[in-house]
């Protein structure tokens, strides 16, 4: 089995929206780091050295390949990144492997073989 490795930067209000969004596609789990920073193309406003920037989650998500750019696609969807600039990004990256994930690999070829 394959997986995808998706990153999802995203506006701490809408975190929840895509850890939904994602289950409901298929995604089994996250780890969600809060508080991250980022800087667009603009950048951040400061007040007195202190940023005026919202914070931002960088949620993690090990998925299986077949449904990773479907889920990347609903995320982005839901959480306007293509129409609001500066709302976050989500990309996906190859995983070349991965441990400690057997239990849910159990899980997606049942899911995969029922499809079928």
């Amino acid at each position: 089995m394959h997986f995808k490795l998706i990153l999802v930067f995203v506006d701490d209000d809408k975190t929840d929206l895509v850890l939904e969004t994602a289950r409901q596609c298929g995604a089994k789990g996250a780890t969600v780091i809060n508080n991250a920073r980022g800087e667009g193309m603009k950048q951040s406003k400061t007040f007195f050295g202190l940023t005026l920037e919202a914070q931002r989650d960088v949620v993690l998500m090990l998925v299986e390949e077949h449904i990773s750019r479907y889920i990347l696609e609903k995320i982005a969807i839901v959480a306007d990144f293509d129409n609001k600039p500066g709302t976050g990004i989500a990309i996906q990256i190859d995983v070349e492997d991965a441990i400690g994930v057997m239990h849910q690999v159990e899980v997606l070829k049942q899911e995969l073989e029922d499809a079928i």
